[in-house]
């Protein structure tokens, strides 16, 4: 492990930097749309901005990567992140906050997909599982420390939002300089959301569920302690909870995952989650169950990601996997659009108030562990020895990673002895009958 972190360090102190300026600016802009008198509504609106940027980058930066190089894409976007960080507290408006958000996330896309491309090509095939392991670590503690410092300035002012222009601006020296040579680039084209659909409609569905859980998460959960009343600390340490729970749990699951039946693993992951909801939603009001709705929503959805690609890989040849990754990419980006929307709307006063924070990701958790049971009956699963090896992502990463970590998973198992994942033959009598109807 030292070695490969003395061979990839600097990028992963970019990218850990990069996160921290990330959860910062989520944070502060949570709390300051408060202090500001934004409703729930426009804060909603402001925050489901970064995913609609976020999802229109991971499908333009490789182009515009391809047309100007590696250099060029993430100087310029670089640029823009910082501009707008400093642009918020000088503009507190919920129209400019948008565009801002829509900005952001759009830059951020292309930065992940360029830093991500560099990361891949500095590491070796000998090395490459376990850079990408420090790297899932290296952005959840980016993010639990961004929280951190949330505390150390005042976010009616300036100077936070100045703290988080700085972080980002840093964080481009350790990945440019570290890097000469520019890496290749090709990306996968995705296969279409119908041939998804058809071949795991778990995935599919699961996938989309999932955006709309993890977007409320990352974009909300600010906004749900300043309407509960949090203190600052408090709505710090709150935040910082759902990264350190999918900190904990992420290997623990994936372990469970490559020796037990992965549906029902996803079913019993999505029913606990649910149950942190509940928890979240009668006893919110106390601080320690709080957290402890916080760290089992977090330690659950958050593997629950990688855990759906890994499933839907059990039903894909090995050439469809990088095809199929963009495709469930983007499904999940979809769902994280409309997250933040529909929460903000549940957690208007006129509705369920900040309880319905904690209602929209009970809801989807125990709608994603209905529809697997429903699932359970149309075919039956692939055998254990048959699936692949479950590779962990967390739902930050671009396509770039989460094409890398499907391409890791199958060599690991081809390295290990093992085989490839089950072919579509495993689809049962009823799911062909199923598709020949559509």
């Amino acid at each position: 492990m030292l070695q490969v972190l003395s061979s990839v360090w600097a990028l992963l102190l970019g990218i850990g930097l990069l996160m921290v300026g990330n959860g910062l600016q989520v944070t502060l802009l949570g709390v300051r749309g408060g202090i500001e008198g934004f409703t729930t509504l426009e804060m909603s609106v402001v925050m489901s901005a970064y995913f609609l940027g976020f999802l229109g980058g991971s499908r333009m930066a490789p182009e515009m990567i391809r047309r100007v190089g590696h250099v060029r894409v993430f100087a310029a976007l670089a640029s823009f992140i910082s501009a707008v960080m400093v642009l918020y507290p000088l503009v507190a408006h919920p129209a400019v906050w948008v565009l801002g958000r829509v900005a952001i996330g759009f830059c951020f896309s292309g930065v992940y997909v360029t830093a991500e491309s560099w990361l891949n090509n500095a590491a070796s095939n000998d090395n490459r599982g376990k850079a990408l392991s420090l790297y899932m670590i290296v952005q959840v503690l980016g993010i639990v420390t961004a929280q951190a410092l949330v505390m150390t300035g005042d976010p009616s002012g300036y100077q936070s939002f100045v703290i988080a222009s700085i972080i980002i601006s840093v964080s481009f020296g350790p990945i440019l300089l570290s890097i000469s040579p520019t890496p290749p680039f090709e990306t996968v084209k995705p296969m279409t959301l119908r041939q998804i659909m058809a071949v795991s409609p778990l995935g599919f569905v699961g996938m989309f569920l999932l955006g709309g859980v993890f977007s409320a998460q990352f974009g909300m959960s600010a906004v749900y302690g300043a309407e509960a009343g949090l203190t600052l600390a408090q709505l710090s340490v709150f935040v910082a909870t759902f990264y350190v729970g999918a900190l904990v749990l992420q290997y623990p699951l994936g372990w469970l995952s490559d020796r037990m039946d992965r549906r029902l693993l996803i079913l019993a992951v999505a029913a606990v989650g649910g149950a942190g909801g509940v928890t979240g939603m009668l006893m919110g009001g106390q601080f320690g169950a709080l957290l402890a709705a916080a760290f089992l929503l977090g330690g659950m959805s958050n593997p629950l990601y990688s855990l759906l690609i890994a499933y839907t890989n059990d039903y894909l040849e090995p050439n469809d996997m990088a095809a199929a990754s963009g495709g469930l990419v983007f499904v999940n980006g979809l769902g994280a659009i409309a997250g933040p929307l529909i929460t903000g709307w549940l957690m208007d006063d006129a509705v369920f108030g900040p309880a319905g924070y904690f209602l929209f990701m009970t809801v989807l958790l125990f709608a994603l562990t209905a529809y697997g049971l429903y699932r359970m009956t149309r075919r039956a699963a692939v055998p254990v020895e048959d699936t692949g090896t479950m590779a962990p992502v967390y739902p930050t990463a671009s396509p770039v990673a989460v094409e890398l970590v499907q391409e890791y998973a199958l060599e690991a198992d081809m390295a290990g002895g093992g085989s490839a994942p089950a072919p579509p033959e495993y689809l049962g009598q009823d799911e062909e009958a199923e598709e020949r109807s559509r």
